[in-house]
């Protein structure tokens, strides 16, 4: 089976496109994102690896028809887990933190956690392929991200926010002009998991009130989002900020806030 086939994508415009894995039907599916800039071009997460994402993204002319536009493409992963890095050797240019560079340069299928089945693939990517001998390929990153980093694609700046707790070096890229947020897994909208190697926290040490362990985490966490979506909740946190506001502004007269 050929990439073209592989893959699918769908144009969300300003040059972003989401791509899937067609035949990799399972919840572990991971959303591979496409964001073309005017300097530089960025893929954001690269699924399992199967066949060549590269192939299909010149295939289909998702960075454009232009010969003379010559932009770098950058494959950057937001975590090590195999289903966002298992591509990542196809690539020349690699983005991971710092946290996981000798997980992606040793082929760790440990830290990778590497997990997949036939009854996953509905499709086989070659003749005979089996899931048992699938393996996330070692890659030796060549951009080594750590929290604040700023990767700039000309008219869009992507910053790298250190998001621990998935995976020990999860991270979020951050649009702030455009308003989104690339989270991976550190944020989606299903079950969470935080059990994995590396992901747990045992305990939150914060700049107010006491100390406490996970358990607690997970309740005051669930206790927030739960609440987040009430109407009495948004009211108190508008009034809050508004209030907050005006304090300081009080407080501060020469403040640019």
């Amino acid at each position: 089976m050929s990439g073209t086939d592989w893959y699918a994508h769908k144009s969300l415009g300003d040059g972003l496109f989401w791509i899937q894995e067609r035949f990799y039907q399972s919840d572990n599916r991971a959303n591979i994102w496409l964001l073309r800039g005017t300097h530089q071009d960025v893929v954001i997460d690269t699924g399992l690896g199967l066949r060549s994402l590269p192939d299909y993204i010149d295939a289909k002319g998702l960075l454009g028809k232009d010969p003379q536009r010559k932009n770098p493409l950058l494959a950057i992963a937001t975590h090590a887990h195999f289903d966002h890095s298992g591509g990542l050797h196809q690539f020349q240019q690699v983005g991971v933190h710092s946290a996981e560079v000798d997980a992606l340069a040793n082929g760790d299928n440990f830290e990778t956690v590497t997990w997949l089945s036939d009854r996953e693939i509905a499709e086989a990517p070659s003749p005979g392929w089996r899931a048992r001998h699938y393996k996330v390929k070692a890659v030796q990153p060549t951009h080594i991200l750590q929290e604040g980093d700023v990767i700039n694609l000309g008219d869009r700046l992507l910053t790298v926010l250190h998001m621990p707790g998935h995976s020990r070096g999860s991270i979020c890229l951050h649009d702030r002009d455009n308003k989104l947020l690339f989270s991976g897994d550190v944020v989606y909208d299903g079950a969470m998991i935080d059990w994995l190697p590396y992901s747990q926290v045992d305990q939150v040490l914060p700049g107010h009130y006491n100390a406490f362990g996970a358990k607690r985490l997970h309740r005051l966490a669930s206790t927030y989002v739960s609440r987040a979506g009430t109407c009495s909740a948004k009211f108190s946190t508008l009034a809050w900020r508004t209030m907050a506001g005006l304090a300081l502004r009080a407080s501060n007269p020469r403040s640019a806030c």
